[in-house]
């Protein structure tokens, strides 16, 4: 991000979490494998690193993980994780089998991105930076007892509590191609934090919730947003709905720090072909919660194409640190993955938006009803 240079407004101080071993760990996931890798090195490979303080990450212990996540599952978790005890009878209670298979070290792993999560909001709460990155994290459907969609352990979830130790208004915003059910679920009943998910919404679609009706429960009631969408959206409608809801989201609720999970499976390419997005899409959507200049954690999430995920992050951090990069992708480790075109560019399939108009200011107009409700 640009910095004014009247002596008043310093340039924002980027932290990136990360440590060879944390990248290790993150590239064991079955689900994305390597993937760490691949976003740490071209990150690395466009030099964008010497602009960011590179922050060594702590390991979660056991009670900061506990802060959101009962005793009972984190025992369970260290305790298979040990061995890789796949026929523990009570595994299947704690969502423990398909989608988050139990190996080997996956206590370990929780526990590290836990910990890279909290640590990057702590760079935020002690003030020595103004933005902070863990494109490892953002694991947004665990539960407070169960693993789920791939995700053992919410750290999108501790990084908020971690920044509700300082800040009065913590915001979330979601624009994973999946529900953020996880973080909703933990906040539902609480005006201190709004979580905001933009998403698609579709009959069998996991995890099956976020309609726009979903508004949060007692004193929580109006402080959950949701912003369902069909296959297909492109950059310019989603920004349209995006910028005209968080504009309404930002006045109503007055944040004092952000959170923002910016997985990458909303992209054209992504195996899970639903959306029809580009980086150039989600980083609109970036720019506008940074103009708000308020302290802001960066978290992943999707993103099962993994060079396509890559090129995303890696537009994503320069475009917070006010960079623009060469289309050529710079020879590094993992080039060959970039081929034929070896471009940092994405461009949108022929995938037909299944997103009529008329319903989508329908949902606006219906968030924008609910949002007058905040205090």
């Amino acid at each position: 991000m640009s910095c004014d240079e009247d002596g008043d407004d310093l340039k924002r101080k980027v932290a990136y979490v990360f440590s060879q071993e944390y990248i290790e760990k993150c590239d064991s996931l079955s689900k994305v494998p390597q993937r760490a890798s691949m976003v740490h090195s071209l990150i690395e490979a466009y030099g964008l690193l010497q602009h960011m303080s590179i922050v060594k990450p702590q390991v979660a212990t056991m009670e900061e993980m506990a802060q959101f996540h009962y005793d009972f599952y984190l025992e369970h978790l260290r305790k298979i994780s040990q061995d890789g005890d796949n026929d523990d009878p009570r595994s299947n209670d704690f969502g423990l089998g398909y989608d988050c298979p139990v190996v080997e070290g996956i206590y370990d792993y929780a526990a590290a991105v836990g910990g890279a999560t909290i640590t990057a909001a702590k760079c935020l709460v002690d003030q020595t930076h103004h933005l902070a990155i863990n494109w490892a994290g953002g694991w947004h459907h665990a539960k407070k007892d169960q693993a789920s969609g791939f995700c053992y352990i919410n750290d999108a979830v501790l990084g908020i509590l971690k920044l509700c130790e300082k800040f009065d208004r913590v915001l979330y915003v979601d624009v994973d191609l999946h529900h953020g059910d996880g973080v909703e679920e933990a906040f539902n009943f609480t005006s201190k934090v709004m979580t905001v998910s933009l998403h698609k919404f579709s009959p069998g679609f996991f995890p099956g919730t976020g309609d726009v009706t979903n508004v949060g429960l007692c004193r929580g009631r109006w402080y959950t947003v949701n912003v369902p969408f069909e296959d297909g959206i492109r950059d310019d409608r989603y920004y349209q709905v995006f910028s005209s809801i968080m504009q309404d989201v930002h006045a109503c609720f007055n944040p004092d720090a952000v959170v923002m999970q910016l997985g990458a499976d909303t992209l054209a390419g992504d195996p899970m072909c639903s959306f029809n997005m580009t980086p150039i899409g989600v980083a609109k959507c970036l720019q506008y919660v940074l103009q708000w200049r308020l302290p802001t954690l960066l978290l992943g999430g999707g993103g099962y194409n993994l060079a396509n995920t890559a090129r995303c992050w890696t537009h994503l951090t320069a475009t917070l640190l006010g960079k623009n990069l060469s289309s050529e992708i710079p020879d590094h480790e993992y080039f060959t993955e970039y081929g034929p075109d070896y471009s940092l560019e994405i461009s949108p399939s022929c995938r037909p938006d299944r997103n009529e108009a008329k319903h989508l200011d329908q949902v606006v107009a219906t968030v924008k009803s609910n949002l007058k409700h905040v205090v």
